[in-house]
């Protein structure tokens, strides 16, 4: 197949085009002959290095946050989606940013409806310590930028959302062990049951659960900014160093459920990843007890999804918090 640089393209959009990498695509195919649209919101990307294409033919920049829009009025056949913070520090200091512009910028990419999508390769390197830290460190940044209220989704998501291929409803509430009752927990127990994956008697332990989560929910929490669905598949250890996490069910949440399913599927170096996070937004004290409770969630997810094995796990999860 031949690569998409290489082919004839009446008109491509670049996203993050004012960056070191969209910059040098946008020069290559304005002299392959393709109009380009760049669309960049400046944030990152510099001015500098698109101001030798302002006055080529062909070429327009378009400032905006591809996570919000794309204003393209001609229709592309190609699309290149570069728009990202890249660099340790801006994606330090702009977590939030940088899983919107993956997520709903993404959306966005797609829907200009182009021949082809071209998205950015993520070399894949072994897990270490030092990223471990810094992944932990820049969860944290997510989760502290906060949300309006548990179960807001990002700006722009739906309510009417998934996880994985499973439905969830991003339906908002102002006390956490209430809505994650009722929205994240109840949901997927009653399609278990309906399903025959969980027996009624079973399920019973779980509602004792919600039932006492006011008291094992541990010290109350503003809603965090989750990733929603952090098992190890969505976590990228990068070649650079870097850890990049994909795939995101985005929503308002408590932060301690992002890390019980981080420990759920098994993420290497976990305790860096914990010692990074806690240095930068410090854990409640009794986190570890409080870990079957915040895996309720993702285990009830997948007995829908995959059966029984893991309605099992669930059901162990209700009996040692209950026995606390």
């Amino acid at each position: 197949m031949s690569s998409p640089i290489s082919r004839k393209w009446e008109h491509a959009v670049v996203t993050g085009g004012a960056g070191f990498v969209g910059s040098h695509l946008c020069t290559a195919l304005l002299d392959a002959g393709a109009a380009v649209t760049c669309v960049d919101d400046l944030s990152t990307g510099r001015p500098e290095n698109i101001a030798p294409l302002l006055d080529r033919p062909g070429f327009t920049l378009v400032q905006a946050d591809v996570s919000e829009e794309l204003p393209v009025s001609r229709r592309p056949d190609l699309v290149l989606h570069f728009a990202s913070p890249a660099s340790p520090a801006d994606y330090l200091r702009l977590p939030l940013h940088t899983m919107e512009t993956g997520s709903l910028g993404t959306r966005n990419a797609l829907a200009l409806e182009g021949g082809w999508l071209v998205l950015d390769r993520v070399a894949e390197g072994r897990p270490g310590r030092e990223a471990a830290v810094r992944f932990g460190r820049d969860l944290a940044g997510l989760h502290t930028t906060g949300a309006p209220a548990f179960g807001t989704p990002p700006p722009g998501g739906p309510v009417e959302a998934f996880i994985g291929p499973a439905p969830m409803r991003n339906v908002t509430g102002d006390f956490w062990p209430g809505w994650y009752a009722e929205h994240r927990v109840l949901p997927y127990l009653r399609r278990a049951v309906d399903e025959g994956t969980v027996t009624p008697g079973e399920a019973a332990s779980v509602e004792r659960v919600c039932e006492r989560l006011p008291e094992l929910a541990g010290p109350a929490e503003p809603p965090a900014r989750l990733h929603g669905d952090l098992w190890n598949g969505n976590v990228l250890w990068g070649a650079d160093g870097r850890v990049r996490v994909i795939d995101p069910a985005a929503h308002g949440g408590h932060r301690e459920t992002d890390l019980a399913m981080l420990e759920l599927f098994g993420c290497p170096l976990l305790d860096a990843v914990l010692d990074g996070y806690e240095d930068v937004a410090p854990l409640a004290e009794g986190r570890r007890a409080r870990v079957g409770v915040h895996q309720l969630f993702p285990l009830l997810v997948h007995a829908v999804l995959f059966g029984r094995g893991y309605a099992e796990q669930a059901l162990d999860a209700a009996r040692s918090a209950l026995s606390r």
